[in-house]
């Protein structure tokens, strides 16, 4: 997006004051009224519209500078179909139900915080969505922490660092391919290049919980044990069920494209799904359009396994379109350009520039509270200056993730932190000093970025390691 070209040059004061008029706007929406981040974003893009004429520029230019920009994430908007279909297959083939199944069986009482950590990532990355992996299996560890007489803000911070490493890690989750696709990187590639970052958080974060867990001898199971037996009642719990997995994994090994790497999982995750059931075809199709249906009575299971469908992923579709077309305008209008110029003093270090990044996607979580938000306008804003340093994108996407996907709990009038605080029972500024993989991971993405390690330059049009 930063190859658009700007139209007219404001001052730095113009360009801060329309900043702040549209942050106040969104921020406001959101978190006074819980408004969708649409509304807000459509109001955005009128006052610039409204400002570019005031400068004299054409109708034409800046319509031109919303197509350029909502162009950028076109990629994004094929992949998100096929992430949406791959939801749905994976329900159909039993992969996502038997990863589920296969969580629950390993909590025990033994380092009962650790287990709720290591839970919540694995179904996180099973469904990729921390708030559903939260709103389910979460209040289901709430209840058995209660049971344990156990700390409920420990267990609230671990579901919320274990919810959010999926978030984070899994090839079905939002924000991993908007800033995979947002910074041009191989989906695959972008999540190899975060364990950089995400194994040391999740390794520090899983001894901080199992120090912490309480010294218990018996449990009142019975929560998840229906849960287990109304996984078991869909049958789609099946050992052949996580092939698709293991397909995955060695299609990314080989670096195969995302693309095509989903399309080819998809297609055999419908063929493997016969082995246990017969789905006709006028059924197969509306699966695929709006996603699995779960009728097994149980309200939590059925919460987390209807999901999946093209249509699903409207929303996001729709939030990247519109926030890349304010970000195109924003460019056609000169606004980023004069005030990444004005900064351009203090963003001429590879550490600089990361940390900069780093507290921008987190200050747009502080202030305007939401994450898709964070990831986008930060991407738009310092692609040119990791660009300028040399730095590789995907150390910008794994930026974006560190910084900004799992921040966004942290912030009590956040979308995601409202929603946590509400179906947990805990509030956020309580499970905050505890939910340490959050806090983890804006430390290292800052801390690597002073020290070079793990980074990636662009040298000769070849990445190499520092």
């Amino acid at each position: 997006m930063f190859a658009i070209k700007k139209a007219t040059t404001p001052s730095v004061v113009e360009a801060l004051g329309l900043i702040i008029i549209i942050v106040g706007l969104i921020s406001m929406s959101i978190i006074k009224f819980s408004s969708a981040p649409h509304i807000p974003i459509l109001f955005s893009i009128i006052i610039l519209i409204v400002y570019g004429l005031i400068k004299k520029v054409p109708f034409k230019v800046l319509e031109t500078g919303m197509v350029e920009g909502a162009k950028s994430g076109l990629s994004a908007v094929f992949l998100f179909f096929l992430i949406g279909l791959l939801i749905a297959t994976w329900m159909l083939s039993g992969t996502i139900p038997t990863l589920v199944y296969l969580g629950f069986k390993i909590v025990t009482v033994h380092f009962f915080y650790a287990i709720v950590f290591v839970v919540t990532a694995v179904v996180g990355v099973a469904i990729g969505s921390s708030l559903t992996t939260s709103a389910t299996i979460g209040v289901a560890f709430i209840g058995i922490a209660s049971a344990l007489d156990a700390s409920l803000t420990i267990t609230a911070g671990a579901i919320v660092s274990g919810a959010f490493f999926g978030d984070k890690m899994s090839p079905l989750s939002d924000t991993t391919n908007i800033s995979s696709t947002m910074m041009k990187v191989d989906l695959f590639e972008h999540i190899r290049n975060m364990a950089w970052t995400t194994v040391p958080a999740f390794i520090i974060s899983f001894i901080g919980f199992a120090l912490l867990s309480p010294k218990v001898s018996t449990a009142d199971f019975g929560k998840l044990l229906s849960y287990q037996e109304a996984l078991i009642k869909t049958n789609l719990v099946h050992w052949y069920s996580l092939i698709p997995l293991i397909i995955l994994a060695l299609f990314a090994f080989k670096k195969i494209s995302a693309s095509l790497t989903l399309i080819f999982n998809s297609i055999f995750a419908i063929i493997l799904s016969y082995f246990h059931q017969f789905t006709p075809g006028k059924e197969l199709f509306q699966t695929l359009f709006s996603g699995y249906v779960s009728s097994t009575g149980n309200d939590a299971i059925d919460s987390l396994l209807t999901r999946g469908g093209l249509n699903s992923m409207m929303f996001t579709i729709s939030l990247v379109l519109l926030a890349l077309s304010m970000g195109g305008l924003t460019f056609t209008l000169g606004i980023v350009p004069v005030l990444l110029q004005s900064l351009g003093k203090l963003l001429n270090k590879v550490g600089s520039v990361i940390m900069a990044a780093a507290f921008t996607a987190i200050g747009i979580n502080v202030l305007i509270g939401e994450q898709y938000l964070s990831i986008i306008l930060t991407g738009e804003s310092f692609q040119r200056p990791f660009n300028k340093l040399g730095l590789a994108n995907k150390n910008l996407a794994r930026v974006l993730e560190d910084a900004g996907t799992v921040v966004n709990p942290l912030v009590p009038w956040s979308v995601c932190g409202v929603f946590l605080t509400n179906v947990l029972g805990v509030p956020t500024i309580e499970y905050l000093p505890f939910a340490f993989f959050c806090l983890l991971s804006p430390i290292l993405t800052i801390l690597y970025g002073w020290t070079g390690k793990t980074l990636t330059m662009v040298k000769d049009e070849k990445e190499m390691r520092l």
